[in-house]
Order: structure tokens, then C-alpha cells, then sequence
């Protein structure tokens, strides 16, 4: 306990000791930005928020918000004004157009801009499960993921004709108390299957729930992220910042299980047959087949070297505990979903009886 204490003074004292910085956030208020805000806002940095201000009310007080469409570039440039940045962070870039809009916007006014990514660009299949930054980019299940592969080559490309500030962070599963992370769920998230554990029922597991996997609890990705701003090491460069905790799928459900006290039936079938039986909303190709189903494992070395003492300090039986309190405790995150409920019944019955016909 002591070890991890002192990791996180140290990685405080580089947040709050390092030259204050003035900082945009594009977003701000997500799973994965909210933190870095909060983080941010209790720093002497200068903190600046543009989004359209739907969770304007979590924004902590002493922070800058602009309220706006980003695509609505007037009404951009007029609330910025003159204003100059040490760093611009694009937490909502999903397609090429978002990053050409930005460099527009950008060029020649900040120091540093980093665009969120996401680790599912890398190849799928792997070559090699220990992934690092090389790792190549490659997704052909997930049209997610190539757009964010098409976005890094772009931002590259300007970043070695132009000299265009960028640094890119890969993120993979990070979460917070808004959400349990699962893998099999549908459009409404996860509260339906928490659901059907407290009700005894059987929760669907993709394959036999034997892959690793690596969820990231949102506030010690912000401590790494915010180890980057500025930092000479970042600029030109790939970081991917995740917990170096893997667990197997079937270990993740039951540290779910666990937290809600109850005891958990995992019904194990093939990611293929879950994607082939999904409604085309949902997106169990790219969810599962072009992420998910893949056992990884990431090297996070290139990170602790620019950003020292950085450690994931919170394990996910803990971070998990404090999701279910947290949604448990407030109803409005208890949305049901009778559409997956209704399937996941009709799919088990289905395998069961394909197994009694044969």
C-alpha cells in the first residue's frame, strides 16, 4: 500500500509541479476526459472546455466552458478569440474530417495537440499478443477502428510535412462508476446483465471466456495522459496508456458477480456465433471479432519512460466494486434493456437445443 501511495505523490507532484499550462479539451466531460478535467481542475493549470454542454453541470467550477458545435467554426473562433493554447485535446474525433477540421482550427495556436485514438487499431488478428506502440494497425472487422487508423495516418503525415504538434494516446478499456465494463451487452450498456445476475439468470460470455483483457479505471488513465502535456518526450510520438493488471474474461464477470454479491451462471458461445446472430446495431463484429475476442496483453514501458512513476494503482475487483455501488446507488444509470434480455434468452434456448438435436 505504501509503494502505491508513494507512486501517486510522485505522479501528483508532476501534475501539480510542472510549468501551469493553458489546455483545451475537445469533450471533457466522457468517461475518459471527465477524469483528466477533474484532474486538471485541482492543478494550477488553465483549463478550457468545448462541447455542447450536455453534462455542464459536473464541469467543476474554476474551469472554462465554451458551449458550441465544434463544427460550428464561427461560433468556435469568436468564444476562443485570441486565445492561444499549450495543448489542445481531441477527445471526439472519430473520421478524417474531425482532425482536417482541427488542424484548421489549431494550426499555429497551440503547442501541442493529442488526439485520443483507440487501441482496437491494432491488428486484428495479432501477431504477437504482448502489444506495444509498433504493434501494426490493422482492423478489418471494426469500421470504428480504421477510421481511427485513417485519422493517426493524416495527423502523421502533417506532423512530418508541416510540423504539426500531435501526439497520439491509444487507449483501450477504460471505464468509470457510470459504467460496468462487459463484453456482450446491447445498445443501453450494462445494467441488464446485472440484471440477470441479481435474478439468477445466465449472462452470455463471448468464447469460453478463457481471453485476457485489460480494463483501465478512468483516473489512473488521467494521471498518465496528463503526464504527456508537455512534455518534450510526447510531441511526434504514440503512447498507449492502460493498467498492466490482464485478466480472462470469465475472471472479469466474476469480479462483477462478486461485487453484486451474488453467484454468477457464465453461458459460454463462440464470438463468430454471438456476431452472426446480433442485430447489425448492435456491432458484435467490431465490438467482439475486431477487439474484444482477441487476448492482449500491453507493454507500457514507452509511457513510464516519458511520464516517470506512472503506475495503474487501482485493481479491477476494486474499481468494479465502486461501479455497482455507484450505479446501484442512483437509478437513473439502472436503464433496462428487454430487447437484449429478450435475446439473450431466445440465443441460450437456441444453443440448447441444437445440442439436444444432435
Amino acid at each position: 500500500m505504501q509503494i502505491v501511495l508513494n507512486e501517486l505523490m510522485r505522479i501528483d507532484f508532476y501534475i501539480h509541479k510542472i510549468k501551469p499550462m493553458t489546455i483545451l479539451i475537445i469533450g471533457g466531460t466522457g468517461t475518459i476526459s471527465s477524469a483528466i478535467t477533474r484532474q486538471l481542475s485541482e492543478s494550477d493549470h488553465e483549463v478550457w472546455l468545448l462541447n455542447r454542454g450536455t453534462r455542464k453541470a459536473e464541469v467543476p467550477a474554476n474551469v472554462h466552458q465554451v458551449i458550441a458545435d465544434i463544427d460550428d467554426t464561427k461560433t468556435v473562433l469568436d468564444a476562443l478569440g485570441d486565445e492561444t493554447f499549450d495543448a489542445v485535446c481531441e477527445f471526439i474525433g472519430f473520421v478524417t474530417e474531425h482532425v482536417e477540421r482541427d488542424i484548421r482550427l489549431f494550426k499555429g495556436r497551440t503547442k501541442q495537440y493529442v488526439f485520443i485514438s483507440s487501441a482496437s487499431a491494432y491488428n486484428k488478428p495479432a501477431a504477437n499478443h504482448i502489444i506495444t506502440e509498433g504493434t501494426s494497425l490493422a482492423n478489418p472487422y471494426w469500421q470504428y477502428s480504421r477510421n481511427k487508423i485513417a485519422c493517426e495516418e493524416l495527423l502523421m503525415h502533417e506532423y512530418r510535412e508541416s510540423g504539426f504538434p500531435v501526439t497520439i494516446v491509444r487507449p483501450s478499456h477504460t471505464y468509470c462508476e457510470r459504467g460496468v465494463p462487459l463484453s456482450v451487452h446491447g445498445m443501453k450498456g450494462s445494467w441488464q446483465v446485472l440484471k440477470r445476475m441479481m435474478e439468477g439468470k445466465p449472462v452470455i460470455v463471448h468464447g469460453d471466456g478463457s481471453s485476457l483483457w485489460t480494463l483501465t479505471w478512468n483516473e489512473d488513465f488521467a494521471r498518465g495522459f496528463i503526464g504527456l502535456l508537455g512534455n518534450p518526450k510526447a510531441v511526434g510520438e504514440v503512447f498507449q496508456i492502460m493498467s498492466d493488471e490482464s485478466l480472462s474474461w470469465n475472471q472479469i464477470y466474476m469480479c462483477v458477480a462478486r461485487a453484486l454479491n451474488v453467484e454468477a451462471q457464465l453461458y459460454h458461445i463462440s464470438s463468430d456465433y454471438l456476431a452472426a446472430v446480433s442485430p447489425a446495431e448492435w456491432d458484435f463484429t467490431g465490438n467482439l471479432l475486431g477487439d474484444k475476442a482477441a487476448s492482449v496483453e500491453f507493454d507500457c514501458s514507452k509511457l513510464k519512460n516519458a511520464v516517470p512513476g506512472f503506475q495503474a494503482s487501482v485493481r479491477f475487483d476494486e474499481g468494479v466494486r465502486r461501479c455497482v455501488s455507484h450505479i446501484l446507488a442512483h437509478p437513473e444509470l439502472q436503464v433496462e434493456d428487454a430487447e437484449f434480455d429478450a435475446w439473450c434468452d431466445r440465443v441460450i434456448a437456441a444453443v440448447e437445443a441444437s445440442k439436444q438435436q444432435l
